[in-house]
């Protein structure tokens, strides 16, 4: 890439969720969570594979009744992401889940969430804890704004930072007293400055890894902008192990939205990001078709490439220098950088066919540049100890 300012990611120690690793410097995982009843099995799974097919890595169903548990043990087995039992009130429920197996004799979940809020106090919390350590299924402590304590919120008076940090610090405290350690930690709030300063102090007293998210963001649009914005300042805080965004409606769209956040943040990048210029009075060229015919004809491609397309001269320039491929242009024509070097001159009617002939050529480079790149480090490195 050619930015190199990077924040440095908070350090955590690794939980396994399936084949899903979280924390340390593993990916940042997008989950969501279906809006189906759980016990309605085919409609849970339709909806799940959707949530697959845009790219959802792990996914959570709420269980509240028997029915759902039940229903756990016949899905668990006809999807190929990581399941997760999102445990409210009832102790029993999450019990009754540590225990199920599927037909095919796995288990029928692969991590719960509890709220320490809800559970029905800490004696049942501990019960939990010794079932999921007997069965090695990992927890995420969920604190909430929304459900906290009664004892913290008559302590703090309502349910701020430093009473939703001591909910998760305590929580963490009784499990690790049982000898359980496979804990992710989240807490969520619906108010964004009071989710930044919860991560940001609970990042400055555990290193368990952390589930990330602004809690009841909203419509779609709204929230969409209220997570962005919540999420891109905790992962830009090094914060994050997974991330889900909890929008109002259809849960398939939150995935790209995500995703588009990691990018953005720089947190992890799973394909081009286009960048452009605003529209203004400067510009001469049909940047608004350019810009996407070439998302349309990118949409495949997996590679991190930051590309730039500046429909005028005036920032233009400078602009697409500092991208990996960047086009500035102006009055019909311009000209494709590479790496901050001026390679080719084109037309109006060339720019998405010759940059896309780039980005072909710049993933064909980029093994060749990488293996050149590592056997000079190596060559640095050995004459450094020599000297």
């Amino acid at each position: 890439m050619a930015y190199s300012t990077t924040v440095a990611r908070h350090k955590t120690r690794e939980v396994a969720i399936d084949d899903r690793i979280v924390g340390g410097d593993n990916p940042i995982w997008v989950q969501s969570m279906t809006t189906t009843n759980t016990f309605d099995v085919k409609e849970t799974i339709e909806q799940i594979h959707r949530l697959e097919e845009a790219g959802c890595e792990i996914v959570r169903v709420t269980v509240p009744k028997k029915e759902d548990v039940e229903a756990c043990k016949l899905i668990r087995d006809q999807i190929k992401i990581p399941l997760i039992a999102d445990i409210h009130f009832d102790y029993r429920m999450a019990l009754a889940c540590l225990d199920a197996v599927t037909p095919s004799g796995k288990r029928a979940l692969d991590k719960i969430r509890i709220n320490p809020g809800n559970i029905g106090g800490v004696e049942r919390f501990k019960e939990v804890i010794r079932k999921a350590k007997d069965k090695g299924v990992p927890m995420r402590i969920g604190v909430n704004s929304g459900s906290l304590e009664e004892d913290l919120i008559e302590k703090y008076g309502f349910p701020c930072p430093e009473a939703m940090v001591e909910s998760a610090l305590r929580s963490i405290e009784i499990a690790e007293s049982l000898g359980y350690r496979d804990l992710i930690i989240s807490l969520k709030a619906s108010h964004v400055p009071t989710a930044l300063e919860c991560y940001t102090q609970y990042a400055g007293k555990s290193d368990y890894p952390t589930h990330i998210g602004i809690t009841e963001a909203g419509s779609r649009e709204y929230g969409t902008i209220k997570s962005a914005a919540g999420i891109g300042a905790i992962l830009l805080r090094g914060i994050g192990d997974t991330v889900r965004t909890s929008l109002l409606g259809d849960p398939v769209p939150e995935i790209a939205v995500c995703f588009d956040i990691l990018r953005s943040c720089d947190r992890r990048v799973t394909r081009p990001e286009v960048v452009a210029c605003p529209t203004c009075g400067r510009l001469d060229i049909d940047l608004e078709r350019i810009v996407a015919e070439v998302e349309d004809k990118m949409k495949h491609l997996k590679n991190p490439l930051r590309i730039s397309i500046l429909g005028c001269l005036v920032n233009g320039f400078g602009e697409a220098k500092e991208a990996d491929l960047g086009i500035a242009a102006g009055g019909g024509k311009g000209v494709i950088f590479k790496r901050g070097v001026p390679i080719r001159r084109v037309t109006e009617a060339e720019m998405v066919s010759a940059l896309l002939e780039e980005v072909e050529r710049f993933d064909e480079e980029t093994p060749a540049l990488k293996s050149h790149l590592e056997k000079e480090e190596k060559k640095r490195a050995a004459l450094t100890v020599l000297n």
